[in-house]
């Protein structure tokens, strides 16, 4: 199939899976690297409890928490960079 037939179903709604090698498919900077982190007992155990009532495995939460915080400082290092660009003018 061209590519801009598949471009047109595609945006037509159409179902194009069949015509797609889902074997090789990947996600852009999702790649697992695995990592060990030693915690004090307390903090697994805080993090136990924030897992269990949000409903989510200890790992998850770390996880979620950690992008939150690399998000949030990433927004915060860009907006320190603009202030830095806009004082060099």
């Amino acid at each position: 199939m061209k590519a801009r037939t598949f471009d047109r179903k595609f945006d037509q709604g159409q179902d194009v899976t069949d015509v797609l090698d889902m074997s090789k498919a990947r996600r852009p900077l999702q790649v697992q690297k695995r990592v060990n982190v030693d915690f004090p007992s307390w903090m697994v155990q805080e993090l136990d409890r924030e897992a269990q009532r949000v409903g989510v495995t200890r790992q998850s939460i770390i996880k979620v928490w950690l992008a939150e915080r690399l998000q949030s400082q990433t927004t915060n290092n860009r907006r320190h960079s603009d202030v830095e660009e806009a004082g060099a003018d």
